[in-house]
């Protein structure tokens, strides 16, 4: 998540829409749909699954307040983050059963609301590649999952090991990986398929995953997706600041022309779903976080220039970018990203972040594409609750729009 550098990017030149082969798809599916009777709407097409908001609470050490959660808002929350010690899966933090049983506890005011427990992260996805080595670690590890799943009440689990075959934060990985991870997601699909009909409820298997071509030379993800519900994209930290020495958009739809590396999240899902995984199974993630670079030029407002991590006095954006603006940030669109992005001319610092504008954009896309929904990086981070809106007015906006226009 964001405390979480993603490795690979997708790079090169831009990979050619998808409009062709999905047009002569889509032809095709409706097509069988319209000679089939069931399940199709008056303009002939089968009714679209609602789309999934995926929020991850990420409360650490501190215990969730009662109306805390706007549950009404979500599909589903991913509790972050469960650890890994021994083989097998821990409370990562003092108030973890707490926490738990209050977000399950939310299901009353909405019964469409599912909980999944995360494990692992940037930080704690240091024991995944010695746990997923042999079938034997594996099926330990899955039967604490389901042990776990089954004291908390929870709906499943959420994979989010940064990364499999690659140097995360702890260094700890292994050419193995690659096989192992979609061993790991079809041993613990199996094991849930048996759980299910004893618990009398559907139970989800998902993964976190990084946004480019490292983390997909580095799994098998057409495999992978077969076995799990939704693939969350961490289609954001494109940029960073420390990480190297340029400003750039965080979390751009687009491509800007001016990004010397092409990043963007369309990018990203494309070459996912080249990569095998269908567009039905993609959650686009999006950040309700900031990333902020000092000493930056004012040449383009700051935007795609020499700049230097602030390991301290970094503003926030907290309750919104308006307060920011008010002490002298000045709010910019970059039109070909659908991207926004602030600078001070006094203090020479950029911050690319995420508003409600450029939100419903994606969400539009998300419905244009025919993806499973949105998810986002972290609810604690939207204090005022105007990006968790932004999401919801997006996706039912876009939605009615398409529907308008069948």
């Amino acid at each position: 998540m964001p405390i979480l550098c993603v490795q690979g990017r997708v790079g090169g030149e831009r990979i050619a829409r998808r409009g062709t082969m999905r047009n002569r798809i889509l032809e095709c599916a409706v097509l069988v749909l319209v000679c089939g009777a069931g399940g199709l709407n008056a303009w002939g097409a089968a009714k679209p699954e609602q789309a999934v908001v995926v929020g991850y609470v990420f409360p650490q050490n501190k215990v969730l307040a009662d109306g805390e959660i706007a549950a009404r808002k979500l599909t589903r929350v991913n509790y972050a983050f469960a650890n890994i010690e021994g083989g097998r899966i821990v409370n990562g933090f003092a108030h973890d059963d707490e926490n738990l049983a209050a977000l399950v506890a939310l299901k009353k005011g909405n019964p469409q609301l599912t909980v999944l427990v995360s494990v692992g992260g940037w930080l704690w996805s240091g024991g995944f590649s010695e746990m997923a080595l042999t079938r034997a670690s594996r099926a330990a590890f899955v039967e604490s999952v389901v042990a776990y799943v089954q004291a908390h009440k929870l709906d499943g689990l959420d994979i989010d090991w940064e990364y499999p075959g690659l140097p995360g934060a702890t260094k700890n990985f292994r050419a193995e990986d690659k096989q192992n991870y979609t061993l790991l997601v079809k041993e613990l699909r199996e094991r849930f398929d048996r759980l299910e009909k004893a618990v009398g409820r559907k139970l989800y298997v998902t993964v976190a995953t990084g946004s480019g071509e490292d983390f997909l030379a580095h799994t098998e993800m057409r495999e992978v997706a077969r076995y799990v519900d939704t693939v969350n994209l961490m289609a954001y930290d494109y940029y960073e600041p420390g990480a190297e020495g340029l400003t750039g958009h965080h979390a751009p739809l687009h491509r800007s022309g001016l990004d010397p590396k092409g990043f963007s999240a369309e990018r990203s899902v494309e070459a996912y779903e080249l990569a095998g995984v269908p567009a039905g199974k993609i959650v686009l993630g999006v950040p309700f976080y900031g990333r902020v670079w000092g000493e930056v030029a004012g040449v383009n407002h700051g935007l795609y220039q020499a700049g230097k991590e602030l390991p301290k006095g970094a503003p926030e954006l907290g309750a919104g970018p308006e307060m920011l603006m008010r002490d002298g940030f000045v709010r910019y669109w970059d039109e070909e990203a659908k991207a926004p992005y602030l600078y001070h001319p006094g203090k020479q610092m950029f911050l690319s972040y995420e508003d409600g504008e450029s939100l419903e954009l994606k969400c539009r896309f998300v419905l244009e594409e025919g993806l499973r929904g949105v998810m986002f990086w972290d609810y604690e981070a939207d204090e005022s609750g105007a990006l968790l809106d932004a999401v919801n007015a997006g996706l039912r906006r876009s939605g009615a729009e398409k529907s308008v226009t069948r």
